[in-house]
């Protein structure tokens, strides 16, 4: 990985019109500032359909995109919709806020007008995109299915035989809900190809794009519905433990997730072919991956299902290495960073070295004056990427209003920073000249924005994921500030990447992009 910096911006956390970010125009914009700015990164969290309280961790699919970024301007440009069917709609009355109510309750209506115009006309350009796509027909049937039953979970749709997917099952719902099938193939395909377009031209500008793939998926996915043998479930697919993380100093009971965990000797069994296939499917969408929970793959904290906290799960041991090595030896041209939060043991950091991967850095993890750090910066070696907090962090200018006085004053004291100099900025600029070869500050930290704008507070189910970033905010002094900082700390990108001479086009045939 080449010494570099970039953004954490989620797609949602664009200014797009229309209540939510989107693969619109604000991408495109966001991505020019990037490259004025002379970043080499774009950092954003997964991309699937996200399900009950609208986490990107808790999807539908590891493999479909989100229809709520499907651009629709784009979609009016393409004939697909008109500019009277975008107009008098509520999205929200906050455009700091996705309000997703009434994403829900608008979008897909508009989505099924683009539809009904399109799935003719673009037929054939369809089945070309789902040929070799294995898992959109089980998953174009799986929301059908949920559509059909009131969007209740799978493990609780009242016809046992197409929740236990008999095969006579599945043949009879196929037909009975081909029109559902369609239009939620038909939306994967728009979004894909307009996720294609957008990727090639971020690539154009010398940009990569950091993804996330999730150790875990949802219970409620086209995944475990499709292909239940691969997980803990009972005779009814019905999970018997499931994920979470131990009580700690932060949450007395530990976390609960709540996902569905593998049947690792199963998976071992069939080479890890399902990893395979989904590890295929990220390397579609993203440059460089970031492996969430990477401690994970070494050990992982199973909790009874059924349990209200996760305080009697226990430690199972996780495939480590040998998981590890199947992937990187299959997608040898793909970046892996390891998310190695949270509790870590010797074998955990014995599995990180083993590997070979760059683990992470969170400053805002660095300064407790009781004990040692391997966060603070003069601790790094170059294999690691230090950021100044991630998503389920709490901003900058939240950390410094929040937290013990005492870390504040080591931090400034390791600083070296007068009484009137910015903690926030001081921040940055010690992630930006550390030795580590990857450096990403979240774009709240950036604007330099309080509570309100943290992405994701763990442990809660209200108010996450909404965040979105106000048009003008990346401004000119913003860009160069921190084209400056880039400039001195020999992060700069190229100056040779250049945008492709196609400019914007991100409505060209299906296919041309690489989808």
């Amino acid at each position: 990985m080449k010494r570099g910096s970039g953004i954490l911006l989620h797609i949602s956390s664009l200014p797009s019109p229309h209540g939510i970010g989107t693969l619109g125009r604000a991408a495109y914009d966001f991505a020019d500032r990037l490259k004025a700015a002379g970043q080499r990164y774009w950092q954003v969290l997964p991309l699937g359909p996200t399900s009950y309280g609208d986490s990107p961790y808790q999807s539908f699919s590891s493999f479909a995109g989100n229809p709520y970024f499907i651009d629709l301007e784009l979609l009016a440009e393409d004939g697909l919709l008109t500019p009277a069917e975008l107009e008098g709609i509520s999205w929200g009355d906050d455009p700091e806020q996705v309000d997703y109510g009434a994403i829900y309750q608008n979008r897909f209506p508009v989505l099924r007008r683009a539809y009904e115009r399109g799935w003719q006309r673009d037929r054939a350009a369809v089945e070309a995109f789902a040929e070799g796509r294995t898992w959109l027909q089980d998953y174009a049937l799986f929301m059908a299915l949920k559509g059909h039953f009131g969007m209740e979970s799978w493990i609780r749709w009242p016809d046992r035989a197409i929740r236990l997917r008999e095969p006579e099952a599945v043949v009879r719902y196929r037909k009975l809900l081909a029109e559902d099938v369609q239009f939620y193939t038909y939306l994967q395909y728009l979004f894909f190809r307009q996720w294609s377009a957008l990727k090639a031209y971020i690539n154009g500008l010398g940009i990569r794009l950091i993804g996330d793939v999730p150790i875990y998926v949802a219970l409620d996915s086209a995944d475990v519905w499709s292909e239940p043998q691969f997980f803990q479930l009972d005779s009814e697919n019905r999970p018997v433990e499931v994920s979470g993380v131990p009580p700690d100093y932060f949450c007395a009971d530990g976390q609960l997730w709540g996902n569905p965990l593998y049947d690792y000797e199963r998976m071992r069994a069939d080479g890890y072919g399902w990893w395979i296939r989904r590890m295929d499917g990220v390397r579609q969408l993203f440059d460089v991956v970031r492996f969430d929970h990477f401690r994970g793959l070494e050990s992982y904290w199973a909790v009874p299902y059924g349990d209200k906290t996760a305080r009697n799960g226990r430690w199972r041991k996780g495939p480590g290495l040998e998981l590890v090595r199947v992937l990187t030896s299959w997608f040898g041209d793909l970046e892996l960073i390891a998310e190695d939060l949270g509790f870590l043991t010797p074998a955990v950091h014995q599995l990180l070295a083993e590997s070979g991967l760059p683990g992470m850095k969170v400053l805002e993890f660095a300064f407790d004056p009781r004990e040692p750090s391997s966060y603070l910066p003069h601790t790094y070696g170059r294999n690691c990427v230090c950021y100044v907090g991630t998503h389920d962090n709490e901003t900058l200018v939240q950390w410094e209003e929040t937290v013990d006085r005492e870390h504040i004053r080591f931090a400034r004291e390791y600083l070296g920073l007068a009484p009137r100099q910015k903690l926030n900025q001081a921040m940055i600029r010690a992630g930006m000249q550390s030795v580590a070869d990857l450096f990403i500050v979240p774009m709240q930290d950036l604007l330099e924005l309080g509570a309100r704008a943290r992405m994701n507070a763990p442990g809660t189910d209200w108010g996450n994921w909404r965040w979105r970033m106000l048009p003008g905010a990346f401004d000119e002094a913003l860009c160069r500030r921190l084209g400056r900082w880039t400039e001195i700390y020999g992060r700069a990108a190229a100056p040779e990447a250049s945008a492709p001479a196609a400019g914007r086009e991100p409505a060209g045939p299906l296919g041309e992009s690489g989808v």
